[in-house]
């Protein structure tokens, strides 16, 4: 089987407070997060841990997604990201192969990256972002 160009882009991970989750990676992993940044309703930082990163996702409104998601679960891992080769491919393959999409089209994700989400309900529980 030849090997797949996908790989870890980030994982997720839901937090209340941006400056509480980030003290750990600062003070005790001596790794900076980037500047906050804002999408999907959520503030954002990341850390990078060679090629994938951690990103601390705090909710800046109440109905974001994020802020769905730990009213109902509380803080946690909320998504593992994978980047592909080719976006569009990738989601036209979910459709062929019948993954339910959260993202029919990409769209911006932090960074100004593309992305699109894929419900959970196809992937055993976890909901997985896909990027380029």
């Amino acid at each position: 089987m030849p090997e797949s160009q996908a790989r870890v882009a980030h994982i997720g991970v839901a937090v209340s407070s941006l400056d509480e989750a980030a003290a750990f990676y600062r003070d005790v992993l001596g790794l900076e997060p980037t500047p906050p940044e804002t999408a999907d309703g959520a503030r954002i930082v990341s850390v990078t841990f060679g090629e994938v990163e951690v990103e601390l996702l705090a909710p800046e409104e109440p109905d974001s997604p994020v802020a769905k998601f730990i009213a109902k679960r509380g803080p946690g891992i909320h998504h593992i990201c994978y980047r592909v080769p080719d976006l569009e491919r990738a989601l036209e393959r979910c459709r062929e192969l019948g993954y339910r999409l959260v993202d029919d089209t990409p769209r911006a994700g932090a960074g100004g990256r593309r992305v699109a989400f894929v419900h959970p309900k196809a992937t055993a529980g976890i909901l997985l972002e896909l990027t380029e």
